[in-house]
Protein backbone atom coordinates (compact mmCIF):
# COMPACT_ATOMS: atom_id res chain seq x y z
CA UNK A 1 0.00 0.00 0.00
CA UNK A 2 1.05 3.57 -0.63
CA UNK A 3 0.03 6.60 1.43
CA UNK A 4 0.43 9.97 -0.27
CA UNK A 5 -1.07 13.33 0.58
CA UNK A 6 -1.24 14.37 -3.08
CA UNK A 7 -3.61 11.55 -3.94
CA UNK A 8 -1.07 9.56 -5.95
CA UNK A 9 -1.23 6.59 -3.60
CA UNK A 10 -3.89 4.24 -2.27
CA UNK A 11 -4.68 6.44 0.75
CA UNK A 12 -4.11 10.02 1.80
CA UNK A 13 -4.17 9.24 5.55
CA UNK A 14 -1.93 6.65 7.21
CA UNK A 15 -4.54 5.57 9.77
CA UNK A 16 -7.00 4.87 6.95
CA UNK A 17 -4.46 2.54 5.36
CA UNK A 18 -3.90 0.72 8.65
CA UNK A 19 -7.63 0.40 9.30
CA UNK A 20 -8.17 -1.11 5.85
CA UNK A 21 -6.26 -4.27 6.80
CA UNK A 22 -8.69 -7.07 7.77
CA UNK A 23 -8.42 -7.97 11.46
CA UNK A 24 -7.94 -11.65 10.60
CA UNK A 25 -5.11 -10.96 8.12
CA UNK A 26 -2.00 -12.91 9.12
CA UNK A 27 0.57 -11.96 6.47
CA UNK A 28 3.12 -9.14 6.81
CA UNK A 29 1.97 -5.79 5.42
CA UNK A 30 4.21 -3.02 4.07
CA UNK A 31 2.88 0.52 3.95
CA UNK A 32 4.98 3.02 1.99
CA UNK A 33 4.55 6.66 2.97
CA UNK A 34 5.49 9.45 0.59
CA UNK A 35 7.03 12.68 1.83
CA UNK A 36 4.69 15.06 3.60
CA UNK A 37 3.52 16.21 7.01
CA UNK A 38 0.82 13.85 8.24
CA UNK A 39 -0.98 15.40 11.19
CA UNK A 40 -2.47 12.20 12.58
CA UNK A 41 -2.72 10.24 15.80
CA UNK A 42 -1.77 6.68 14.80
CA UNK A 43 -2.89 3.54 16.65
CA UNK A 44 -1.57 0.09 15.65
CA UNK A 45 -2.60 -3.17 17.32
CA UNK A 46 -2.08 -5.58 14.42
CA UNK A 47 1.17 -7.59 14.15
CA UNK A 48 3.60 -7.69 11.22
CA UNK A 49 3.10 -4.09 10.12
CA UNK A 50 5.99 -2.27 8.41
CA UNK A 51 5.96 1.48 7.74
CA UNK A 52 8.52 2.77 5.24
CA UNK A 53 8.89 6.50 4.69
CA UNK A 54 10.29 8.12 1.59
CA UNK A 55 12.87 10.05 3.65
CA UNK A 56 13.43 10.36 7.38
CA UNK A 57 13.40 14.16 7.52
CA UNK A 58 10.52 14.80 5.09
CA UNK A 59 8.12 11.97 5.93
CA UNK A 60 6.69 13.38 9.15
CA UNK A 61 3.92 12.02 11.36
CA UNK A 62 3.00 14.57 13.99
CA UNK A 63 0.28 15.39 16.51
CA UNK A 64 -0.18 17.71 19.46
CA UNK A 65 -1.89 15.83 22.30
CA UNK A 66 -0.44 16.38 25.77
CA UNK A 67 -0.98 15.40 29.38
CA UNK A 68 -2.71 18.63 30.49
CA UNK A 69 -5.17 18.59 27.58
CA UNK A 70 -8.76 17.80 28.58
CA UNK A 71 -11.20 15.25 27.26
CA UNK A 72 -14.74 16.60 26.66
CA UNK A 73 -15.69 15.27 30.12
CA UNK A 74 -13.10 17.54 31.74
CA UNK A 75 -10.61 14.78 32.64
CA UNK A 76 -7.04 15.34 31.49
CA UNK A 77 -5.53 13.03 28.90
CA UNK A 78 -2.59 12.17 31.13
CA UNK A 79 0.80 11.01 29.91
CA UNK A 80 -0.19 7.77 28.23
CA UNK A 81 -2.98 9.12 26.07
CA UNK A 82 -0.74 11.87 24.68
CA UNK A 83 1.07 9.77 22.04
CA UNK A 84 1.36 10.51 18.33
CA UNK A 85 2.11 6.86 17.46
CA UNK A 86 1.00 3.87 19.55
CA UNK A 87 2.34 0.39 18.73
CA UNK A 88 0.74 -2.45 20.66
CA UNK A 89 1.45 -5.51 18.50
CA UNK A 90 4.55 -7.60 17.82
CA UNK A 91 6.82 -7.59 14.78
CA UNK A 92 6.44 -3.92 13.97
CA UNK A 93 9.02 -2.12 11.83
CA UNK A 94 9.40 1.54 10.88
CA UNK A 95 12.06 3.02 8.59
CA UNK A 96 12.84 6.52 7.35
CA UNK A 97 10.13 8.40 9.26
CA UNK A 98 9.97 11.31 11.71
CA UNK A 99 7.57 10.83 14.62
CA UNK A 100 6.84 14.06 16.43
CA UNK A 101 4.77 15.46 19.26
CA UNK A 102 4.67 19.18 18.53
CA UNK A 103 2.56 20.27 21.52
CA UNK A 104 5.41 22.16 23.20
CA UNK A 105 7.54 22.18 26.35
CA UNK A 106 6.57 20.21 29.41
CA UNK A 107 6.50 23.33 31.56
CA UNK A 108 3.40 24.40 29.59
CA UNK A 109 1.73 21.18 28.45
CA UNK A 110 3.10 18.44 30.69
CA UNK A 111 4.21 15.11 29.28
CA UNK A 112 3.76 14.67 25.53
CA UNK A 113 4.73 11.33 24.01
CA UNK A 114 5.80 11.10 20.37
CA UNK A 115 5.97 7.28 20.29
CA UNK A 116 4.46 4.76 22.73
CA UNK A 117 5.66 1.20 22.08
CA UNK A 118 4.47 -1.82 24.06
CA UNK A 119 5.25 -4.91 22.01
CA UNK A 120 7.94 -7.51 21.30
CA UNK A 121 10.25 -7.53 18.28
CA UNK A 122 9.92 -3.87 17.38
CA UNK A 123 12.47 -2.30 15.04
CA UNK A 124 13.02 1.36 14.16
CA UNK A 125 15.70 2.23 11.61
CA UNK A 126 16.68 5.69 10.32
CA UNK A 127 13.82 7.26 12.25
CA UNK A 128 13.56 10.55 14.13
CA UNK A 129 11.72 10.99 17.43
CA UNK A 130 11.03 14.64 18.21
CA UNK A 131 9.51 15.98 21.40
CA UNK A 132 10.16 17.59 24.74
CA UNK A 133 9.14 15.84 27.97
CA UNK A 134 8.65 12.04 27.67
CA UNK A 135 9.35 11.76 23.93
CA UNK A 136 9.70 7.95 23.73
CA UNK A 137 7.86 5.53 26.01
CA UNK A 138 9.12 1.95 25.84
CA UNK A 139 6.36 -0.04 27.52
CA UNK A 140 5.15 -1.92 29.36
CA UNK A 141 3.96 0.22 32.21
CA UNK A 142 5.20 -0.61 35.68
CA UNK A 143 2.84 -2.92 37.62
CA UNK A 144 1.17 -0.08 39.53
CA UNK A 145 1.22 3.72 39.33
CA UNK A 146 2.80 5.84 42.03
CA UNK A 147 -0.22 8.14 41.76
CA UNK A 148 -3.58 6.37 41.52
CA UNK A 149 -5.18 6.78 38.10
CA UNK A 150 -2.10 8.18 36.38
CA UNK A 151 -1.69 5.20 34.02
CA UNK A 152 -4.90 5.80 32.06
CA UNK A 153 -4.24 5.00 28.45
CA UNK A 154 -4.28 2.17 25.88
CA UNK A 155 -2.84 -0.62 28.06
CA UNK A 156 -3.61 0.54 31.58
CA UNK A 157 -5.26 -2.78 32.51
CA UNK A 158 -3.26 -5.10 30.27
CA UNK A 159 -0.97 -7.86 31.49
CA UNK A 160 2.58 -6.52 31.62
CA UNK A 161 4.71 -8.38 29.07
CA UNK A 162 8.35 -7.52 28.46
CA UNK A 163 9.20 -6.81 24.85
CA UNK A 164 12.42 -6.27 22.91
CA UNK A 165 12.86 -3.05 20.97
CA UNK A 166 15.73 -2.16 18.65
CA UNK A 167 16.58 1.36 17.46
CA UNK A 168 19.26 1.71 14.79
CA UNK A 169 20.69 4.93 13.36
CA UNK A 170 17.88 6.97 14.90
CA UNK A 171 17.71 10.54 16.22
CA UNK A 172 15.91 10.98 19.55
CA UNK A 173 15.27 14.45 20.93
CA UNK A 174 13.79 15.62 24.21
CA UNK A 175 14.57 16.90 27.67
CA UNK A 176 12.84 15.55 30.81
CA UNK A 177 12.99 11.73 31.09
CA UNK A 178 12.63 11.60 27.33
CA UNK A 179 13.42 7.89 26.99
CA UNK A 180 11.46 6.05 29.67
CA UNK A 181 9.78 2.75 30.47
CA UNK A 182 10.24 -0.92 31.28
CA UNK A 183 11.23 -2.58 27.99
CA UNK A 184 14.46 -4.19 26.98
CA UNK A 185 15.49 -1.56 24.41
CA UNK A 186 18.72 -1.47 22.44
CA UNK A 187 19.91 1.79 20.83
CA UNK A 188 22.68 1.34 18.28
CA UNK A 189 24.48 4.21 16.55
CA UNK A 190 21.77 6.67 17.54
CA UNK A 191 22.08 10.41 18.18
CA UNK A 192 20.52 11.34 21.52
CA UNK A 193 19.82 15.08 21.55
CA UNK A 194 18.98 16.98 24.75
CA UNK A 195 16.93 20.17 24.40
CA UNK A 196 18.21 23.36 25.97
CA UNK A 197 15.64 24.59 28.50
CA UNK A 198 17.91 27.34 29.76
CA UNK A 199 17.79 25.82 33.23
CA UNK A 200 20.41 24.78 35.76
CA UNK A 201 19.25 21.22 35.10
CA UNK A 202 18.12 20.79 31.50
CA UNK A 203 16.95 17.23 31.80
CA UNK A 204 17.49 13.50 32.12
CA UNK A 205 18.03 11.27 29.11
CA UNK A 206 16.54 8.13 30.65
CA UNK A 207 14.00 7.20 33.29
CA UNK A 208 13.97 3.42 33.25
CA UNK A 209 11.49 1.28 35.15
CA UNK A 210 13.16 -2.07 34.54
CA UNK A 211 11.23 -4.76 36.46
CA UNK A 212 12.88 -6.83 39.17
CA UNK A 213 14.29 -9.98 37.59
CA UNK A 214 14.43 -8.64 34.03
CA UNK A 215 17.95 -9.15 32.70
CA UNK A 216 18.25 -5.96 30.66
CA UNK A 217 16.75 -2.49 30.46
CA UNK A 218 18.28 0.16 28.18
CA UNK A 219 21.52 -0.33 26.27
CA UNK A 220 23.06 2.52 24.28
CA UNK A 221 25.90 1.24 22.10
CA UNK A 222 28.02 3.46 19.85
CA UNK A 223 25.61 6.37 20.33
CA UNK A 224 26.33 10.11 20.41
CA UNK A 225 24.99 12.19 23.29
CA UNK A 226 24.72 15.69 21.84
CA UNK A 227 23.12 19.02 22.74
CA UNK A 228 23.31 22.80 22.56
CA UNK A 229 22.86 22.92 26.35
CA UNK A 230 25.29 24.55 28.71
CA UNK A 231 28.00 22.31 30.11
CA UNK A 232 27.03 19.89 32.87
CA UNK A 233 23.28 20.44 32.81
CA UNK A 234 21.91 17.01 31.75
CA UNK A 235 21.96 13.69 33.58
CA UNK A 236 22.38 10.32 31.88
CA UNK A 237 19.35 9.12 33.78
CA UNK A 238 17.38 8.59 36.94
CA UNK A 239 15.30 5.61 38.14
CA UNK A 240 11.57 5.80 37.50
CA UNK A 241 11.53 2.56 39.47
CA UNK A 242 14.27 1.39 41.77
CA UNK A 243 15.49 -1.57 39.66
CA UNK A 244 16.28 0.64 36.66
CA UNK A 245 18.98 -0.86 34.43
CA UNK A 246 20.77 1.40 31.91
CA UNK A 247 24.07 0.93 30.10
CA UNK A 248 26.08 3.32 27.93
CA UNK A 249 28.69 1.40 25.92
CA UNK A 250 31.21 2.88 23.45
CA UNK A 251 29.31 6.18 23.42
CA UNK A 252 30.48 9.71 22.70
CA UNK A 253 29.48 11.78 25.72
CA UNK A 254 29.12 15.51 25.14
CA UNK A 255 30.04 18.15 27.69
CA UNK A 256 26.38 18.83 28.50
CA UNK A 257 26.39 15.69 30.65
CA UNK A 258 26.82 16.29 34.38
CA UNK A 259 30.06 14.85 35.69
CA UNK A 260 28.29 12.72 38.31
CA UNK A 261 26.32 11.12 35.49
CA UNK A 262 23.33 9.78 37.35
CA UNK A 263 20.59 11.10 39.66
CA UNK A 264 18.76 8.97 42.26
CA UNK A 265 15.42 10.85 42.00
CA UNK A 266 15.56 11.21 45.79
CA UNK A 267 15.35 7.43 46.18
CA UNK A 268 18.27 6.42 48.40
CA UNK A 269 17.28 2.75 48.13
CA UNK A 270 18.06 2.98 44.41
CA UNK A 271 21.75 3.21 45.28
CA UNK A 272 21.62 -0.51 46.07
CA UNK A 273 19.07 -1.64 43.49
CA UNK A 274 19.77 0.16 40.19
CA UNK A 275 22.26 -0.95 37.55
CA UNK A 276 23.66 2.21 35.98
CA UNK A 277 26.75 1.12 34.06
CA UNK A 278 29.21 2.43 31.46
CA UNK A 279 32.03 1.01 29.37
CA UNK A 280 34.60 2.51 27.01
CA UNK A 281 32.80 5.83 26.60
CA UNK A 282 34.72 8.83 25.29
CA UNK A 283 34.28 12.55 24.87
CA UNK A 284 34.49 15.55 27.21
CA UNK A 285 32.07 14.18 29.83
CA UNK A 286 33.10 10.54 29.80
CA UNK A 287 35.44 10.89 32.79
CA UNK A 288 34.53 7.82 34.80
CA UNK A 289 36.36 9.07 37.88
CA UNK A 290 33.68 11.69 38.54
CA UNK A 291 30.59 9.42 38.45
CA UNK A 292 28.38 8.76 41.49
CA UNK A 293 29.73 5.96 43.67
CA UNK A 294 26.67 3.76 43.13
CA UNK A 295 27.14 3.55 39.35
CA UNK A 296 29.64 1.15 37.80
CA UNK A 297 32.33 1.14 35.15
CA UNK A 298 32.32 -2.27 33.48
CA UNK A 299 35.39 -4.25 32.46
CA UNK A 300 35.60 -5.89 29.04
CA UNK A 301 34.52 -9.29 30.31
CA UNK A 302 31.32 -7.74 31.70
CA UNK A 303 30.63 -5.48 28.73
CA UNK A 304 30.47 -8.40 26.30
CA UNK A 305 27.11 -9.36 27.80
CA UNK A 306 25.65 -6.11 26.42
CA UNK A 307 26.06 -7.00 22.74
CA UNK A 308 23.03 -6.89 20.46
CA UNK A 309 23.10 -10.64 20.03
CA UNK A 310 23.25 -11.29 23.76
CA UNK A 311 20.44 -8.86 24.58
CA UNK A 312 17.98 -9.29 21.71
CA UNK A 313 18.23 -12.68 20.05
CA UNK A 314 16.53 -14.79 22.71
CA UNK A 315 15.23 -18.24 21.77
CA UNK A 316 13.46 -17.09 18.61
CA UNK A 317 16.58 -15.84 16.81
CA UNK A 318 15.13 -12.39 16.15
CA UNK A 319 17.88 -10.54 14.29
CA UNK A 320 16.50 -7.28 12.86
CA UNK A 321 19.93 -5.85 12.05
CA UNK A 322 20.73 -8.54 9.48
Amino acid sequence: MIVAQDGSGDYTFLQHAIDSIPTDYVCPVEIHIKNGVYTEKIHIEMPFITLIGESSDQTIITYDDYAFKLFPNGISLGTFNSYTLFVGAANFTAKNITFQNHSGPGSKVGQAIAVYVDADRVYFKNCRFIGSQDTLFTGPLPPTPLISGSFRGPLENAVRLNGRQYYENCFIQGDIDFIFGSATAYFYQCDIFSNDLGEEINGYITAASTPLGQKYGYIFNACKLVSACAKQTVYLGRPWRSYAHVAFINCEVGDHIIKEGWHDWDKPEAHHLTKFVEFNNFGPAANCGMRVSWSKQLVANEAKYYSREEVLLGNDCWDPWL
